[in-house]
């Protein structure tokens, strides 16, 4: 598990106010809370805040957040984004203890679906379900993402949540709910064909011609009118 760092700086002044004072100055209002210490106001500054944003560790990795130099570990719980500008409006972060398990979302990472026959087949369609998975484990078994091999996907497969190889230590919880909370997670399916349906006709029976098709088809004539 890779290390991630983020510099932060304590604040003091609270209320809607202060926020948006410290964002138009360049600056993230965020909270940290949980473990044995109290929840702490903090700012982020925001342009090195939403360069690694871009990256999906920044949510799926244990990040040392270093407040006025002092580290603690965390997991983002929560970010607010503005409905329409790019700019990140607020920041909850939790403290984990390293001797603790923690529930947490993680991406999943399909690998050589390309190169499986489902892939290479024409007319199938290959739908990834679940594109991020719910695990428990300790903080230091942690994964950024999970892996999911396609490589022998056939068509008409379906590759579910039990079939994952997960890394040591980690857990899906929603297995121990029941088989019917084990979810797929890939399909593989044959496209529908836009044919249209037309029955055969039978052994024996008359095919009627294209002239009498159409007289039967055509309405009776008027009669002629009375002179």
């Amino acid at each position: 598990m890779s290390e991630h760092q983020l510099n932060a700086t304590a604040r003091k002044d609270e209320g809607k106010g202060a926020s948006r004072r410290l964002r138009h100055a360049g600056q993230v209002p965020a909270i940290v809370y949980g473990g044995s210490a109290a929840p702490e106001s903090i700012q982020v500054e925001h342009n090195h805040l939403w360069h690694i944003s871009q990256n999906e560790w920044f949510y799926a990795s244990i990040l040392t957040l270093n407040v006025d130099g002092k580290g603690q570990r965390v997991l983002l719980r929560d970010m607010q984004r503005h409905p329409f500008k790019q700019q990140i409006m607020h920041l909850d972060f939790q403290r984990i203890d390293e001797n603790e398990a923690i529930r947490f979302n993680v991406p999943l990472h399909f690998l050589n679906q390309e190169k499986s026959p489902a892939g290479k087949t024409a007319g199938v369609i290959v739908t990834h379900e679940l594109n991020e998975i719910t695990i428990v484990c300790l903080p230091r078994n942690l994964p950024e993402f999970i892996e999911v091999d396609l490589s022998a996907l056939t068509a008409g497969d379906i590759v579910h949540m039990s079939a994952l190889k997960l890394p040591e230590g980690v857990t899906l919880p929603a297995l121990k709910l029941g088989k019917e909370h084990d979810l797929a997670v890939v399909i593989a399916k044959h496209a529908r064909g836009q044919e249209e349906d037309t029955a055969a006709p039978e052994a024996g029976a008359e095919v009627p011609s294209t002239k009498a098709a159409k007289a039967a088809a055509a309405p009776a004539a008027a009669p002629a009118k009375k002179k």
